[in-house]
């Protein structure tokens, strides 16, 4: 066997499956040695989604494949990845399956296929590291068909592997065979459902009919360009012609088409041969002749930041069935509270202890949407309100999550902010719940490390904490080298082995939060409470007046944390310290604006960005308004939830 492009376990046996299904030894013995299709996330409605082929080998422990890559572009775009490690799954495709309760006995493997994520948690590919991955459920009365019919002609029936431009071909008649009925298909439905060997059939049949049409008219006929319709007559129009018009400049004579077909023969494609000469025979607007662009997916990515740390925080939350959430603490760490020696005769003092608490009431988070009906009918390559929900369902999870580590940031005068009163953010949370911790701004390297370690004596939350920080921070720290430039903590295990921390999580939204290190918690100390019906739920209604579906998501909850010392804060220190801006002066009857002199604070206008120097501004015209934002210095910074921003509108006249 010639070497393969890589190799690893298409299936592992004795695992469960994330269809709950587990693949016994041996239940695919049969196909040891067996060719199949090699596909692209089990595609199958593109031709490109054939990536090449796999030899299947049964082990005890599993069927190990052997992946050979096809030439095709697709293949090498697949080849590049695989080889960069940029996909590093594998999924099969079978059917006859026959089970015992959950466990798979016997089965035919229909294909492997390249996928993006794994599932099942034993296979992995040796050669370049890709693993195995069931994210494809098989059905087991399910199964792909083929007829394998071939093209038919008259005198020939070509297969594959035939050499196209060296076989005789006598009859210009294709048979098309499709599962559309062909009444409802155009030609273009027709010539976009063919193969690519199949469309390379078509080019050359096109231009053996072309070529023998032209030997037959006479010189004044030469930039005629002939096509048969069904009855055998003659008709003087372009084969590929749009709309019924023939494109200006897209004509061929006699002895072009001959150069055309001689180099044809000589390459075994008349496709590759007519896009050769497409700029010596001047063809204009040859992009006619290109098929459709096709999408990659059915439907639109969404350009968003990463979420793959939402489900950690909103999973890692206690669930309360109240949305009130009233947490008592008793504070015995005074010497009050501690247990006293006894002298004999003396009177034995009691213990003095100070009880707190603190109530967290509901809030509503929301998300609403609407599409038109006209629209919706529309659309027919997505269902388009199952892609919407989708994304109402991401955002409101993300807007939970980042409220309940660190605030929405919305300014606190913005009518759309999540009130921290009500879902508190750990990162602002009083220091009796979150411990906060300041690190030098001087302070850089496995300095960092060790204050945080330091700073652990503070946490007196639940177990093993997470440590949650931005993809910057945990780049600086897995980077830190010792004096021979060798890395201290070449994997993030080792670095949360370090900071002493169950796993660390990055988080892109802390990213907005200025001089935020991170913030080390365990979240079965952080509450979200929800009555009955306050859940998070969808609802949807029709605009009979407007003829509109309004789609509506929200859920009314409460978060808190419950236990004392339950998080760590930790925080660069700014250089120059925190500053607050004094808000500026206004006079509405005169318009004029009087920007304070506050040493670390910038002031600016919003809508222009240009930074105001002190003083009285320009008066505005009457009724006319302006929006004064501040922002600190280099080296300063503001209080958490300050308004930094204001409007001032002059009286009309």
């Amino acid at each position: 066997m010639e070497a393969a492009d890589f190799s690893g376990y298409a299936s592992k046996a004795g695992l469960r499956c994330s269809d709950g299904r587990t693949i016994l030894a041996n239940a695919f013995k049969q196909q040891d040695g067996t060719k199949v299709p090699l596909v692209w996330q089990h595609m199958h409605n593109e031709a490109s989604n054939v990536l090449g082929h796999a030899y299947l080998e049964n082990r005890e422990d599993g069927v190990y494949a052997y992946g050979f890559f096809n030439n095709e572009a697709q293949a090498q775009v697949a080849k590049g990845l695989v080889k960069h490690g940029d996909i590093e799954a594998l999924s099969i495709y079978a059917n006859k399956l026959v089970q015992k309760g959950a466990d798979v006995l016997h089965g035919s493997i229909k294909e492997v296929s390249l996928v993006l994520a794994g599932a099942n948690p034993g296979a992995f590919i040796d050669n370049v590291n890709i693993s195995h991955s069931d994210g494809f459920t098989p059905l087991e009365d399910e199964a792909i068909i083929y007829t394998g019919l071939t093209l038919e002609h008259q005198d020939i029936t070509l297969k594959q592997g035939d050499n196209v431009a060296e076989t005789a071909v006598t009859n210009t008649e294709v048979v098309a065979h499709a599962a559309t009925p062909a009444a409802e298909m155009t030609v273009k439905d027709v010539f976009d459902s063919m193969s690519e060997e199949q469309k390379n059939v078509v080019y050359y049949m096109i231009g053996e009919a072309l070529n023998s049409e032209s030997m037959a008219q006479s010189d004044d006929d030469e930039e005629n360009h002939i096509q048969h319709d069904q009855e055998g007559q003659n008709m003087t129009r372009n084969v590929f012609e749009q709309n019924g018009s023939t494109p200006e400049g897209a004509k061929l004579s006699h002895a072009d088409l001959q150069t055309i077909i001689a180099d044809a023969q000589k390459s075994g494609s008349l496709k590759d041969a007519f896009l050769a000469h497409a700029v010596t025979y001047g063809i204009e607007n040859i992009d006619f002749l290109f098929p459709d662009a096709k999408l990659i997916q059915n439907t639109p990515d969404f350009v968003k930041r990463r979420t793959e740390w939402v489900a950690s925080v909103i999973n890692g939350t206690r669930k309360s069935p109240f949305s009130r959430i009233k947490s008592m603490s008793a504070d015995i760490t005074l010497d009050d509270a501690r247990a006293k020696g006894y002298v004999k005769g003396t009177l034995k003092k009691e213990e003095f202890f100070a009880l707190s608490k603190r109530v967290t009431t509901p809030t509503t988070i929301y998300k609403k949407q609407k599409l038109d009906r006209d629209d919706m009918i529309d659309i027919t390559d997505l269902d388009v309100v199952a892609w919407l929900k989708a994304e109402m369902r991401l955002m409101l999870d993300e807007e939970i999550a980042r409220a309940i580590l660190i605030g929405d940031g919305r300014e606190i005068d913005s009518d759309d902010k999540i009130s921290e009163s009500n879902i508190r953010p750990i990162a602002w949370d009083d220091d009796f719940y979150a411990h906060k911790v300041e690190i030098g701004s001087a302070v850089v390297g496995n300095d960092i490390v060790e204050a945080i370690l330091r700073a652990r004596t503070n946490y007196k939350g639940t177990g093993t904490p997470t440590f949650y920080t931005t993809e910057a921070v945990l780049t600086d720290l897995i980077l830190i080298k010792d004096t021979l430039g060798r890395r201290l903590y070449p994997t993030e295990a080792e670095l949360a082995s370090a900071l002493r921390v169950s796993s660390i999580v990055a988080v892109e939204v802390m990213e907005s939060v200025p001089n935020l290190l991170g913030i080390m918690v365990n979240l079965a100390d952080y509450t979200v409470g929800a009555d009955n019906g306050g859940n998070v739920s969808m609802f949807d209604d029709f605009d009979i007046d407007y003829n509109q579906y309004k789609y509506l998501i929200e859920g009314r909850m409460s978060g808190t944390l419950t236990k004392p010392k339950s998080a760590l804060v930790i925080t660069r220190a700014t250089a120059s310290g925190t500053v607050t801006p004094t808000v500026p002066g206004f006079v509405a009857s005169t318009g004029v604006v009087t920007i304070p002199s506050v040493t670390g604070v910038v002031y600016k206008n919003k809508a222009t960005g240009a930074v105001l120097t002190a003083g009285a501004q320009t008066a505005l015209a009457a009724g006319a308004s302006v929006e004064i934002v501040a922002v600190p210095a280099t080296g300063y910074a503001f209080p958490h939830n300050f308004d930094a921003d204001w409007v001032f509108t002059r009286n009309a006249a």
